[in-house]
Order: C-alpha cells, then sequence, then structure tokens
C-alpha cells in the first residue's frame, strides 16, 4: 500500500516559521489536519489568531 501525501510538509512549516518570525508572532501551532495558526501579539496583549492554509503561505 503506498503511502499518503502529507498534509503538511518540512518545507510550510520553515515557511510559516521564518513569516512568523517576521511578523513578530508569540505562538506557532500546526495541528493535525495540517492548518497552520499564528498567533500576533496585538497592543492589548489580546491573541489574534491567524488560520492559514500551509499551501498558500
Amino acid at each position: 500500500m503506498p503511502r499518503r501525501p502529507a498534509k503538511v510538509t518540512q518545507a510550510d512549516i520553515a515557511r510559516a516559521l521564518r513569516a512568523a518570525k517576521e511578523a513578530g508572532a508569540g505562538e506557532v501551532i500546526v495541528d493535525a489536519e495540517g492548518a497552520i495558526r499564528i498567533s500576533l501579539k496585538s497592543a492589548n496583549a489580546e491573541p489574534e489568531w491567524i488560520l492559514s492554509n500551509p499551501k498558500k503561505l
């Protein structure tokens, strides 16, 4: 039986981490579904969640 394709690749994660670091993100979460969540700290210290499709980063 062939292996199934990855939902998120190492390259996707690397791109998300670089972008998050440049934006000053406080947290990056990759869930089992392959969605990458980047938490940006706003002026009032409330996290703002950005859901992204890893293929579009």
